[in-house]
C-alpha cells in the first residue's frame, strides 16, 4: 500500500516521527524498506513502521496498547498512528540469560491470567479483520475454542493453502480430521487467555537490564497454549527456562506437551501460505503428530 500524504506534509519517517510525537526528528537510520529508527531532538530514538495491509497499524497498535494495559509484559509504547504508519518507543537491545527467561515465564502467564472476552475477541479498538505478519487474521469471537480454533485459525489456512497448491488436496484430508477430532484432542477446557498472537522468537526482544519485550503482536483471545507452542517453534533463548517460569505461575494442564503439535498447526499453516511447500510439510507433519498424541 503506498502512504498517503498526511496532514501537515511530509509521508518520510522523520516527518512522521515529528508529527507524531511533537518532536523534531534528528537524525534517521533505515532498517528495511518498511521500517526506520528516528532520533528526536530530546535524544530518545522511536521506530517507524509503515504497513503495506490497510488496517495493519491499526491493529498493531491496538494489540501493543492491550498487552501494554495489563502491567505484565513489556512492550514498547505507542507513540502514534497515522494512516499506514506506527511510531514506537526503540527497545534497547541486549542479551537474554537465564533469569531473564524465568522472569519472562512468568510475566507471560500474568499476561494470559488477564484474560480476553471470547476466543477471538479482538483487542479494543482493534478491527476484525487483522493480521499475522501480512496474513489475514479474522478475529470472530466464539464461546467454544476447539470449534473456533478449527473454523477460524486453522481452515481457512488450510484452503487458501490447497487452492494456491501448497498444500495437496489429498494431504488436506489429514488436516480436517484434526478439525473433526478436536474436541478429544483439545485437552481440558480453558477460559480465554490474552495472548500476543504472533509469539515467535523474533518478536521477542532481550533488553540491556534483562528483561523480554514483546514486538509485533496479532493479539486475539485464544488458549494460552498457542502462544507457548508457538514460542516452541522457531526456537527462544533458555526456552526451558521460560517454560519453568511460566509453569511456576501458572501450572499447565496435563498432556500439554503432547498438545504443541496441535497449536502448531495454525501457525504452521500460515507460514505454508505465506512462504511455500516446506512449511506445509511441516503442517502436515504436525498433524499427523496431533493425531497420534
Amino acid at each position: 500500500m503506498t502512504a498517503r500524504p498526511a496532514a501537515g506534509g511530509g509521508t518520510g519517517a522523520r516527518a512522521v516521527a515529528s508529527r507524531l510525537t511533537g518532536r523534531r526528528a534528528r537524525a534517521e537510520r533505515p532498517l528495511s524498506g518498511a521500517l526506520g529508527e528516528v532520533v528526536l531532538d530530546d535524544g530518545s530514538v522511536v521506530v517507524v513502521k509503515r504497513a503495506d495491509t490497510p488496517g495493519a497499524a491499526r491493529a498493531e497498535a491496538a494489540g501493543l496498547r492491550w498487552l501494554a494495559a495489563t502491567g505484565t509484559v513489556r512492550v514498547p509504547a505507542v507513540r502514534g498512528r497515522e494512516g499506514p504508519w506506527l511510531v514506537t518507543d526503540r527497545v534497547p537491545s541486549g542479551r537474554a540469560s537465564a533469569e531473564a527467561a524465568t522472569r519472562f515465564g512468568r510475566d507471560l502467564a500474568a499476561l494470559h491470567a488477564c484474560g480476553a472476552p471470547a476466543f477471538g475477541a479482538p483487542p479494543p479498538d482493534g478491527p476484525e479483520d487483522a493480521f499475522i505478519g501480512s496474513a489475514p487474521l479474522r478475529n470472530v469471537p466464539g464461546d467454544d475454542w476447539p470449534s473456533w480454533y478449527a473454523e477460524h485459525r486453522v481452515l481457512p489456512y488450510l484452503r487458501r493453502a490447497v487452492d494456491d497448491g501448497t498444500v495437496r488436496h489429498a494431504e488436506a484430508a489429514t488436516v480436517e480430521r484434526v478439525c473433526a477430532r478436536l474436541p478429544g484432542l483439545a485437552g481440558p477446557a480453558e477460559p480465554p487467555a490474552r495472548l500476543h498472537g504472533d509469539l515467535w522468537n523474533g518478536n521477542v526482544l532481550w533488553d540491556a537490564d534483562g528483561h523480554a519485550w514483546l514486538i509485533d503482536p496479532a493479539a486475539h483471545g485464544g488458549h494460552r497454549e498457542t502462544d507457548l507452542a508457538m514460542l516452541q517453534l522457531f526456537g527462544c533463548p533458555h526456552l526451558e527456562h521460560v517454560l519453568d517460569g511460566y509453569r511456576r505461575e501458572a501450572p499447565l494442564a496435563d498432556g500439554w506437551r503432547d498438545r504443541v503439535p496441535l497449536h502448531q498447526l495454525f501457525p504452521l499453516l500460515v507460514h505454508a501460505v505465506l512462504f511455500g511447500r516446506g512449511y506445509a510439510e511441516q503442517a502436515l507433519a504436525a498433524a499427523r503428530a496431533a493425531l497420534a498424541g
